[in-house]
């Protein structure tokens, strides 16, 4: 199996490098204009070219890692030459019927919502695609994804959230956990040790959830005991706005992504 994935940024790469080193096996070519930025891809296995339409010519699957005002002009260099081919937009905000008036007739689209632990094997990915695709090239499609992570197969009308609660979630995660760490060495740890700690516990916590298919409001029940210091924390914590927050981040960037749909020019 051929792969290219077009854009070798970071979304792109660290897709390229996950790829390589899971039990897929398929010859991996990513793109980019500046060949240096991507150099070091080579030495992982992992072809790289700077000419889209070559790149794509002998390849199964066509992964557009690019931003969205990106994907018209790319499609439009190379949407003669997909008949046949699936082509996979990581793309936030651009339909599938936007891309099909620019793409040859019988080209398999989809959708796909990484976020960048795909380098890592733990990606949480969202995916849609259109009715062309048969029921062995989906089981394919999951195949690549599941060995890059978990996979969630959803409606397309969804994938601003998806882009949201996954995508960006992570940069979340991250802020969550440096917040730990940071009072972690406010009450005495160095910083490494408390960035372990922190990490691990946030790795543990949700590997109960996703192993136990339980509900995080009963783990927390396990560990809050009347009078107890974890509650006087949470409730602390709720005080100062915790949860109203996250929430109110993600109708935020909602309401940003659906500006930003209606300022992109017209595909």
């Amino acid at each position: 199996m051929n792969i290219t994935i077009i854009g070798g940024g970071n979304l792109g790469t660290a897709m390229a490098l996950g790829l390589q080193e899971s039990q897929i096996k398929a010859k991996i070519t990513v793109t980019r204009r500046s060949l240096e930025r991507i150099q070091y891809l080579v030495d992982k296995g992992i072809a790289i070219s700077a000419h889209n339409p070559g790149a794509i010519e002998n390849a199964d699957i066509i992964i557009l890692a690019l931003k969205p005002f990106q994907i018209a002009p790319v499609l439009q260099e190379i949407g003669t030459s997909t008949r046949g081919k699936i082509v996979l937009s990581l793309a936030t905000g651009v339909t599938m019927a936007e891309m099909q008036a620019l793409v040859a007739d019988g080209t398999f689209l989809g959708r796909a919502m990484p976020n960048t632990a795909i380098e890592k094997g733990e990606s949480m990915t969202c995916m849609a695609i259109n009715p062309l695709f048969s029921a062995i090239q989906k089981d394919k499609l999951s195949k690549i994804f599941e060995a890059l992570g978990e996979v969630i197969w959803i409606d397309e009308k969804l994938f601003d959230a998806a882009t949201v609660l996954g995508a960006c979630g992570i940069a979340y995660v991250m802020r969550f956990i440096r917040g730990m760490m940071q009072g972690g060495i406010q009450i005495g740890f160095d910083s490494q040790t408390a960035l372990r700690i922190a990490a691990q516990t946030v790795k543990g916590a949700a590997t109960i959830l996703l192993e136990e298919d339980t509900h995080p409001e009963r783990e927390i029940d396990k560990v809050t005991t009347p009078r107890g210091c974890t509650i006087a924390g949470l409730n602390e914590m709720e005080h100062q706005g915790f949860s109203s927050a996250l929430i109110k981040g993600f109708r935020l960037l909602i309401r940003r992504l659906l500006r930003l749909r209606r300022t992109l020019p017209e595909l």
